[in-house]
């Protein structure tokens, strides 16, 4: 089964759309000397990577990765997912999580010590 040319375009749509807020959120990383922005494009980076993981292991016109029977198994290979994917999605969003609490943890200290969250400010406090 051919994709269709509006399918086409909307798959490489959501390719673009996902690359574009890697690289603005690469800009926010970056760029800004909030370090409460910092963490938040931090995030995103993290989230639209592992949009682009499941997207790389998409196909349009699939099956679940259950095999019923021996008979299918050449169909089997052509039509289904690859579970892979999934499963290191699953595993990088609880590790993005517990990097993000980290960060967090990370940034109210700052805020005790220093009283700001600028990067700019606290280079010049700390001499």
């Amino acid at each position: 089964m051919a994709l269709s040319t509006i399918e086409r375009f909307l798959l490489t749509l959501t390719l673009y759309n996902l690359l574009v807020t890697a690289a603005v959120s690469i800009y926010g990383i970056v760029a800004r000397p909030s370090l409460t922005k910092k963490i938040i494009s931090l995030t995103i980076l993290g989230d639209s990577l592992n949009v682009l993981a499941i997207f790389i292991g998409f196909r349009v016109f699939s099956i679940p990765p259950e095999l019923v029977s021996e008979v299918e198994l050449e169909r089997f290979v052509g039509l289904a997912v690859d579970p892979l994917p999934q499963a290191l999605v699953l595993t990088a969003i609880v590790i993005g999580l517990a990097v993000t609490l980290f960060l967090v943890f990370l940034a109210l200290q700052v805020y005790r010590l220093y009283g700001t969250l600028d990067t700019r400010r606290i280079r010049e406090l700390r001499g």
